[in-house]
């Protein structure tokens, strides 16, 4: 009989994980939302897309400047490194660069604060 294998709990924060999610979900809406717009005005054909995706979009747009802003206080950021992240939330697909270029620089694995 072989024996249970145990797993060491995860050593990454709890913040950086809901910011990936975060920075995906908004691009991904970004997205839907270009799509919608794109139905609207060049095609002139509905504006169904852009109704049902701009709610969406708003929503995760502001769930990723709140996960922004929990990683930033969490793995202590530079002003700089929240600023360009916050930043990277207007222009379309913008998260998801920077959400590589926060896990290339080590900024969302260096040592967080502990969760209460």
């Amino acid at each position: 009989m072989s024996e249970p294998s145990i797993t060491a709990p995860s050593s990454v924060h709890p913040s950086a994980k809901v910011f990936k999610v975060a920075a995906v979900l908004e691009a991904l809406s970004w997205l839907g939302l270009l799509i919608g717009m794109f139905f609207k005005w060049v095609l002139d054909t509905t504006e169904k897309g852009v109704q049902i995706m701009g709610p969406i979009h708003g929503t995760l747009f502001m769930f990723y400047v709140i996960s922004t802003l929990w990683a930033a206080a969490a793995h202590k950021w530079t002003g700089k490194q929240t600023v360009l992240g916050l930043v990277s939330s207007i222009p379309p697909l913008m998260t998801l660069w920077f959400e590589k270029h926060a896990e290339r620089a080590g900024i969302l694995s260096r040592s967080a604060r502990p969760t209460r």
